[in-house]
Parts: structure tokens; sequence; C-alpha cells
């Protein structure tokens, strides 16, 4: 009776939770497109996309490097400002009462509102992407991580007073490894986050990328062509959330280890 729990919990390892999700997503995808007829040109099948991948790789892969440069450029970016402007906050409550409610307003507007300025503003390069990026990322970094180091234990910012722990000793040495798991949180979301800045910096004005080649192939109703480019930016996005989520589990464990 013992081996059969074991025999159950090495059996799922040969068919992870995500991988049945892809399989059921693709299922679904097609018997879609068999059941109401769907027609190529408007949705593709998952077998048409596969062999639009293989005829334009050549075209695919370099835009594709360029799209990965700039998310990963702007969540390195964004991250750090974010961390850096989050412990300016904690220091300051005076910039507190000013700056946040300002970050707040600004989640009010539209990225898509502000893309075409940074476009004008920076060009058609990828200095506009990465903007946009941090831009997407910055604040939940800030809040996640601002409201961690807030909610500090009080028992732990007692006994550095007792220690005789000034105020910066005890940003550094109690608030922000106690702030880790929330960091770890806002990191996170910012690794999804960062290729939808990426994508609609491309689609307002690009000359290459992913999100440029999805434009260029609508235009021209290469619709494999364009669930191609979408299928590698959602395997990118996967792989890079799965990576940044690995070392934020770690991160968030930190403070606890002897």
């Amino acid at each position: 009776m013992n081996n059969r729990p074991v025999a159950l919990k090495t059996s799922r390892k040969f068919l992870p939770d995500g991988v049945i999700s892809a399989l059921t997503a693709l299922l679904l995808w097609q018997g879609l497109i068999w059941l109401f007829a769907i027609p190529r040109f408007i949705l593709p099948g998952p077998v048409d996309v596969i062999i639009a991948f293989y005829d334009n790789i050549e075209l695919l892969i370099p835009n594709a490097l360029i799209t990965f440069g700039e998310i990963l450029s702007g969540l390195v970016l964004g991250s750090f400002i974010g961390i850096i402007v989050a412990i300016a906050l904690m220091l300051s409550p005076l910039a507190q009462r000013i700056v946040l409610p300002m970050l707040i307003f600004s989640q009010t507007i539209p990225i898509f509102a502000l893309a075409p300025i940074l476009t004008l503003w920076l060009g058609y390069g990828v200095g506009s992407k990465i903007a946009i990026t941090v831009l997407m990322i910055f604040f939940p970094v800030v809040s996640t991580f601002l409201d961690g180091l807030r909610r500090t234990d009080q028992s732990l910012l007692d006994a550095a007073a007792i220690l005789g722990s000034n105020q910066f000793s005890t940003l550094f040495r109690v608030r922000i490894p106690a702030a880790f798991p929330s960091l770890a949180s806002g990191l996170s979301l910012a690794a999804v986050y960062a290729p939808i800045g990426a994508i609609i910096g491309e689609w307002v004005g690009a000359s290459k990328g992913l999100g440029y080649l999805m434009l260029l192939a609508n235009g021209r109703a290469k619709t494999d062509l364009m669930f191609a480019a979408l299928f590698i930016l959602v395997i990118f996005t996967l792989i890079l959330h799965k990576v940044i989520a690995h070392f934020a589990r770690k991160l968030a464990v930190w403070p606890q280890k002897p």
C-alpha cells in the first residue's frame, strides 16, 4: 500500500501540468477548426503554424532575437529602477505622500496612449520599445516591493531598535530581506508584463521585431506566419516567467534560511 502513492507521484513527472494544458489547448484549437469549418486564412491549424514556422525560420529568428533583447533589457532596467525607487520612497515618508499618488495616477493612462509619444521622442529603434517595457513593469515592482518594506514584522523592527540599529541599517538588514517575498511577486509579474510592453512598442512603430512581423503578416493575409510569430513570443514568455519564478522562489525563502 505504501508503494502506490509513490508510483502515482512518479508517474506525474511524465506528464507535467504544463504539457497537459498545452495538449488540451491544441486539441481545442484544432477541434474548433473542424467543428466550424473555419477557413485557414482566418484561423490556421496547429500543423499550418508549424509549417509556416519552418518555412519562415530565417525570417522569424532574427526578428525574435531583436524582440527578446528589448524584453530582457526593459525587464532588467525596469526592475532595477523599481527597486531603487521603492527603497527611496521607504526612506522618505514625504516622498511617499508626494510621489506614490503620482505613480498610481500614471497607471490610469493606457500604455497604448503613451507608446506613440515615446516613439516620437525616442524614434523607431529599440530605445522606445525598452522605454515602453520599463513603464509596463515599473509600477508592479515598485508597488509590491514597497508594500513588503512597509509591512515588516514589528518584532523585527523592535529587536533592531534595541540593538541600536539606525534607519539605514534597519532598512538594509531587516526591512529589505523581510520584503524579499513581495519583491519576488513583483518580479514574477514583471516577467509576464515585459513582453507585452515590447510588442506594443513594435506595433506602434518599428521596422523589425516580432510585433512588426505580426503586423506585416496580417497585412498580407499570412495568418499562419502571424501565429508562428505569436507562438515564439508565447514560448519565450513562458520560459522567461519560469526562470524568473524559479529565482524568485529562492529569493522569497532566503530570509527564512538558518
